[in-house]
This record gives structure tokens, C-alpha cells and sequence, in this order.
């Protein structure tokens, strides 16, 4: 099998791509050759295995899709895009990566299913931000996509042009809407969302963070481990029982900011909350407020999708997955 992620360099698409290597199947299949595409030569470090192929190339090219689809992978993972932040302050960069570049990826492969009737498993990540306000208090897996910001109208296309191309059997195709991933690990990014993370990963590390909400907000959650075993779960299935309804909320955890910074304190201590600061960013808090803050993901579950359950438990997988260490292990260090 020969799976090609594209978005490979990020965070998400490395951790995949390890997982993937790692294992060496994809359900029942032997992974024999993994592609991992981006903006950015993709650097990750993969376990022996199958056959890697590094490739540096923008899918906002229209000349790009068609090289990649030329490929003939047999499973896509569609994870490229830039973040809601920087999706929200360049209108036309958004438009073009975000909708345009996804347009041609699929256009290309409704051309080569004309040319040999090839249809691969395509797998995209959406976004919660689909949706807009006003919610109910827990959106349930039949709401509308009512987006309020370009991003969220960029992956509310995305995901109808992907239902459409699966109905006239171009694709295989699947639409996992994201929680927002916490605790990514790295430096904070563009997103509207990193300060989820970064009130926890820096104080983590001894380091100040700015909290530019308040601590009564509150959002849908999931670890980067939790959304990279989703993803597998996604491109092993059988799709066919979901019907023309292609488009999945994922599970996640539910929490204010006021209780990921308790369950930061229940981890490292007051020493730790000390260190972030309150810092009202008036163009944050309004793209927040439009965001969902709760889903009811029995769909998805019952699919055999999961998550966390409490934000001791991100903190614990932040801390093993990145840093190496247990809860128990680094309060010692701590003293």
C-alpha cells in the first residue's frame, strides 16, 4: 500500500507519518511506501520500514496535484493548510491554499478515475470551525455548517466538494473535523486557537505564557495523539456504511480555560499557573467566540473513534509523547 500525506512537515502529518512506519500496516494492509508532501521539505525521522519519498511542493500550484496524483497512492491524507489566524488576516492566501489547492488535489484525481478508473481513500482534516454562532449547548452530528470566519468557510467547502466527489465515485472519501489539538508541541504558531496550548506547554517548561481570553471560554479539545490514532482509524475503515454522510465531528473534551489551568496546577503546582498572564487580544477573543464548545460525537463513537476525557490526561500525554517523562516523574523534578 502506498499512502501519501501531504502536509507531511507538520506537526499532525510527522506524527502520522511515524505511526504509520511504525506499525507497518494500515488495517489488514503492509504500508509499503509512505510520500510525505509540503511547502517545506518534510524532515522527520521514520522507523525502518517501508519506502520513504520526501517531496517539497505547493499544492496551490495547479501543475502539483496532477504530479502527486500522477503517483497513484492508494490512501491521501489531505492535512495541508494554513491556520485560522492567518486564514482570517490574508483573505487571499487562505483562499488559495486552503480552498484552491484542495479543488485541484481533488480535480486531479477526477481526471485520472476518467483516464483508469483509479479512486484512492482520501482522507481531509476539517475544523469545528464549520460551525457558527449561535450554538446550542452541545452541537449534535446533524448540525448545519454555519461558518463566521474565511477558515471555517474555506473547510465548510472543502467538505462539500469531498461529499460531492464521493457520490460520483471519484474518490473514497472521508472529512474528520478536528478538535483543536492540545498540547501542541513546538513554538506557538498563527492560530487562533495555539494560546490553548501555549497556556499550558510553556509553564510546563518554566516559561511565561499570555492568556488573551478569559478564563470562562470555553472549547473542544483533543491530544495529538488521540487525533493521529483517529486518522489511522479514518484510512483503515470500511467507509461504506457512512453513505453520502461524509463529514465526521470528532470526540473530544469539552473544558474551560479556567480548567485546564486547575488541572496545569493539579500537574506543576501554583510556580507554574504563576507564569501566565492575562493579556486581552480583542481580535482573538472575537474569533473564539464564534467557535463551538461542545459536540455530541455518538456517531464517531460508535464509528470506534475516541479521546481524552479529562485535561490531566492531555497534560500526562504532552508530557510522555514530548517530553519523555511520566505526571509522577516530572512533579519530582520539579521538587
Amino acid at each position: 500500500m502506498h499512502i501519501m500525506i501531504i502536509g507531511g512537515a507538520g506537526m499532525v502529518g510527522a506524527k502520522l507519518a511515524k505511526s504509520l512506519a511504525g506499525a507497518g500496516t494500515l488495517g489488514d494492509a503492509p504500508v509499503d511506501k509512505l510520500t510525505l508532501v509540503d511547502v517545506v521539505a518534510p524532515r522527520v525521522e521514520l522507523p525502518d520500514g517501508p519506502q520513504v519519498e520526501l517531496r517539497e511542493a505547493d499544492l496551490s500550484d495547479p501543475k502539483v496535484a496532477k504530479s502527486l496524483v500522477d503517483l497513484r497512492p492508494d490512501v491521501i491524507y489531505h492535512l495541508a493548510a494554513i491556520v485560522s489566524g492567518e486564514a482570517e488576516s490574508d483573505f487571499d492566501k487562505g483562499y488559495r491554499i486552503n480552498l484552491d489547492g484542495t479543488r485541484y488535489l481533488f480535480d486531479a484525481i477526477r481526471h485520472a478515475h476518467g483516464q483508469d478508473g483509479y479512486r484512492p481513500r482520501m482522507i481531509f482534516t476539517s475544523s469545528i470551525a464549520v460551525f457558527g454562532a449561535p450554538f446550542p449547548d452541545s452541537i449534535p452530528d446533524d448540525y448545519f455548517r454555519t461558518p463566521q470566519t474565511s477558515y471555517g468557510t474555506q473547510k465548510a467547502i472543502s467538505e462539500l466538494l469531498l461529499e460531492d466527489y464521493t457520490r460520483r465515485a471519484f474518490f473514497d472519501g472521508l472529512a474528520l473535523r478536528l478538535p483543536t489539538i492540545c498540547i501542541r508541541p513546538g513554538k506557538p504558531n498563527l492560530a487562533a486557537s495555539g494560546f490553548f496550548s501555549n497556556i499550558l506547554r510553556e509553564p510546563l517548561a518554566g516559561q511565561e505564557a499570555v492568556l488573551p481570553v478569559p478564563d470562562s471560554v470555553r472549547h473542544w479539545h483533543s491530544s495529538p495523539r488521540a487525533v493521529v490514532r483517529n486518522l489511522v482509524r479514518a484510512g483503515a475503515m470500511d467507509l461504506a456504511p457512512l453513505g453520502h454522510r461524509r463529514s465526521i465531528s470528532l470526540p473530544g473534551l469539552s473544558a474551560t480555560v479556567a480548567e485546564q489551568i486547575e488541572a496545569l496546577r493539579d500537574v506543576a503546582g501554583d510556580k507554574a499557573v504563576a507564569l501566565i498572564r492575562s493579556e486581552p487580544d480583542e481580535t482573538i477573543q472575537r474569533i473564539v467566540a464564534g467557535w463551538p464548545q461542545r459536540f455530541e460525537t455518538a456517531r464517531a463513537r460508535e464509528l470506534g473513534f475516541s479521546a481524552e476525557s479529562d485535561f490531566r490526561e492531555i497534560i500526562a500525554v504532552h508530557l510522555e509523547d514530548e517530553l519523555g517523562t511520566t505526571v509522577e516523574d516530572y512533579r519530582e523534578r520539579q521538587g
